[in-house]
């Protein structure tokens, strides 16, 4: 088992790995630094592999794909996760390695927001999805990760071989996240100091259609980890659609005594139904998650057993 490892997914990133490796190597010279290429085609591999970096390769595209094989595959006592693109340095390693290290912190973020991010990325929507990410997810699950899309954090070994790997994109760092808040482990942020990537360096990440896979999950995490709450806020839609049918039926019927539009009637019924199935839905879901998280101390204890 590895003291601290270093993971850098890759894909196309010649113009930087190199200094990357070397940042690190200067930083963690007791690391080991792992490269995955994810089907690059301009000799990432190559040019890592002669930087001193053990290659490995996942030939499913995406970068969840790549992180899965990482988790997978290594076994560390520290795992510390960049980018191959050079927007993060390597000084905060040693801070981060040390957190998990010594204090036993479950995920360090590297917390690129609160300093110099918005001014050194040029790409607008991109602040205002990250800001926008990071409000709905501390709201939604009531933490407090100050950069939820960061790709710089430290991991534990007990985080990484409990961690279930879904996503398949981009969407990953918001699974970790929402992860990491729902099963109570132990979060640190630490402030780092972003930079943009340099000239002729092309980010992969797409700032719409990554962005909707990321709201997609979070709403899709958030009916997984929290279902009371989210088929309750479905059933009062539904119960005031229903209500809003029913009560000028009920107002006429009142003044008349007759009804005086029965397939609205109908329908209000049946939305009322509606409602109801998806509270219990909530609250039968609600227990499963429950019992899940029972058992997923077990696991914990398992892992701990196993390292």
């Amino acid at each position: 088992m590895d003291k601290i490892a270093v993971l850098i997914p890759c894909y196309n990133e010649s113009k930087t790995i190199e200094k990357v490796i070397d940042d690190w190597k200067r930083e963690l010279p007791e690391a080991v630094i792992y490269v995955y290429d994810n089907n690059s085609t301009d000799n990432t591999d190559k040019i890592a592999g002669k930087a001193g970096a053990v290659v490995r390769y996942e030939y499913s595209q995406g970068k969840g794909n790549v992180i899965r094989r990482m988790f997978r595959e290594i076994h560390a006592e520290c795992y510390l996760m960049v980018d191959g693109d050079d927007t993060y340095p390597a000084e905060y390693g040693r801070e981060m390695a040390d957190l998990v290290l010594k204090k036993g912190v479950d995920m360090v973020v590297g917390d690129r927001l609160s300093s110099t991010y918005f001014n050194e990325n040029k790409r607008p929507f991109h602040n205002l999805g990250n800001s926008l990410v990071r409000s709905s997810i501390n709201k939604l699950f009531k933490s407090d990760i100050r950069d939820i899309m960061t790709g710089y954090r430290a991991f534990s070994y007990q985080f990484v071989k409990s961690f279930p790997v879904l996503s398949r994109g981009f969407e990953i760092e918001t699974e970790m996240s929402i992860h990491a808040v729902q099963k109570n482990m132990a979060i640190s942020n630490v402030i780092i100091q972003y930079r943009d990537r340099p000239e002729g360096s092309e980010s992969k990440l797409n700032t719409y259609s990554d962005g909707l896979k990321v709201l997609k999950t979070i709403i899709k995490l958030y009916r997984d980890y929290k279902p009371l709450a989210f088929f309750g806020i479905l059933s009062l839609v539904l119960f005031a659609i229903s209500a809003a049918m029913f009560l000028p039926i009920f107002y006429i019927f009142l003044k008349i005594g007759q009804v005086p539009n029965f397939p609205t009637l109908i329908v209000s019924g049946f939305i009322a139904l509606s409602a109801i199935v998806s509270l219990f839905c909530g609250l039968i879901l609600s227990t499963i998650v429950e019992k899940e998280k029972r058992e997923f101390e077990f696991r914990l204890q398992e892992i701990a057993h196993w390292k």
